[in-house]
């Protein structure tokens, strides 16, 4: 049996096909494709100590997650190929853009350590896990109904690309220390609510219009106000438990 992988982009010249390439490369996909584009650009980013802009392309990538499904959708004549190549692509972009990236920048903010790895990989893998299983079940459910489906199992990975945003509102309202374990914590809470199966409404698009709002102003608001401090890349220990490490030797240690 022979599988034509979906769209070719195909070079030619004088008239005659040169190249072949496999994959979709029509404006069903663009959005898909210029999230991961973005999350790749703060990775860099973040890792050169420029938050602002991370923060920026983590809204940005999370702008383009939620309107690439409703844009694919209005091309009619798609494939079952096509549709299937679709949510393979979402998803694979989503784990770099909505699990690796958010995880990247936590640990410049000082989720590190011991702790903090064991929170970053925790969050990461929830997220592979809830992707994959999406995988499965969106194609089990294109078999039988076909359409979109109005009810997430879990939150989606995308909610981070909000969430993350909106924490750093913290930063001026609570100490260092106070924030980071904040930070700590939004990880794992946010992580298990990724394979909770709870339902959770898909949002409308008036919905999903007043979260761009929020999000344009937030991002807004950290690209010209916050000034937060990375923790030095070579510093590889995590502040919460080195400060509690210190309260335990003083306590441990004689009075004189």
């Amino acid at each position: 049996m022979k599988y034509d992988i979906i769209n070719k982009l195909e070079f030619v010249l004088r008239g005659k096909v040169m190249i072949h390439l496999i994959g979709v490369y029509d404006y069903t996909v663009l959005l898909t494709y210029l999230s991961l584009i973005s999350s790749i650009i703060g990775i860099t980013q973040s890792i050169h100590g420029d938050y602002k802009t991370a923060i920026f392309c983590l809204a940005f990538s999370g702008l383009c997650d939620a309107f690439d499904g409703r844009i694919a959708r209005t091309k009619g004549n798609r494939t079952d190929d096509e549709k299937n190549f679709g949510i393979q692509l979402d998803s694979l972009c989503d784990i770099v853009c909505f699990g690796v990236f958010p995880a990247v920048i936590c640990y410049l903010l000082g989720v590190r350590g011991t702790l903090g790895m064991f929170v970053v990989c925790f969050y990461v893998l929830c997220a592979l896990i809830r992707l994959a299983y999406f995988n499965v079940l969106e194609a089990n459910r294109q078999k039988e109904e076909g359409g979109t489906n109005k009810v997430y199992h879990g939150l989606p990975v995308t909610s981070i690309s909000i969430i993350l945003p909106l924490l750093f509102w913290l930063q001026y309202l609570v100490p260092d220390m106070v924030f980071l374990v904040i930070l700590h914590i939004t990880l794992v809470v946010v992580g298990f609510l990724f394979i909770l199966d709870i339902p959770v409404k898909k949002p409308t698009l008036k919905g999903l219009l007043i979260m761009i709002a929020i999000g344009a102003i937030t991002i807004g608001a950290i690209l010209i106000y916050t000034n937060y401090k990375l923790p030095r890349q070579e510093d590889k220990s995590n502040q919460i438990v080195e400060e509690i490490i210190d309260v335990m030797d003083e306590t441990e240690s004689p009075t004189e």
